[in-house]
């Protein structure tokens, strides 16, 4: 997207990580945005920005593990669920069906479509914080499946939509955002 924070790119009449947060906001208690860099860009969305705990550049691993560490602070909470500020058009049953998913207290329930596995569309034990952190500091490997598989996993399956749309289509490009225009005057249609 040319360097671009995809977050704040416009898609509709407002930026697209808004989409995700409308969408996530009614189906969980508190929420948060991962953010590094210039917090302050996020402002205007009026909700908590917090940065990786992990130094340096360790992927989405290192969001959900500061996702963790926050709501670890907050006493009654268990779980946090995740999404990418990419993705406006995910479930909105998303977290429901993730906690059905949940087979035991260690259990991650990851989303899975017929495009596949979707891990950072997941229900994570805040509890695994500490073995999150001694795998990025023990490994060179940041791929959210590798060490969600080191775990006991769940997948929560999600049909297409009823346009036949992935419900966890991502914008990676222009064109995906220009189909990400469609389908959000779809949905308003």
């Amino acid at each position: 997207m040319g360097g671009v924070d995809k977050a704040l790119m416009p898609l509709g009449d407002k930026p697209m990580i808004a989409h995700v947060l409308d969408r996530l906001s009614a189906q969980v208690d508190r929420l948060a945005i991962n953010a590094n860099g210039d917090t302050t860009r996020f402002a205007p969305l009026g909700m908590p920005v917090i940065t990786d705990v992990i130094t340096g550049y360790a992927g989405p691993l290192a969001g959900i593990h500061a996702a963790m560490r926050w709501a670890g602070t907050i006493d009654g909470i268990t779980h946090v669920a995740t999404a990418a500020a990419d993705t406006p058009f995910f479930p909105a049953d998303l977290v429901a069906r993730l906690w059905q998913g949940l087979t035991g207290p260690d259990t991650i329930t990851t989303a899975r479509s017929p495009g596949g596995l979707h891990p950072v569309f997941a229900l994570w034990p805040v509890h695994l914080a500490d073995d999150l952190e001694a795998w990025l500091k023990r490994t060179d490997t940041l791929r959210v499946t590798d060490w969600v598989r080191e775990h006991d996993l769940a997948a929560c399956d999600f049909p297409l939509r009823e346009d036949g749309a992935d419900p966890f289509f991502n914008i990676n490009t222009p064109a995906d955002l220009a189909e990400a225009e469609t389908i959000l005057r779809r949905i308003a249609a």
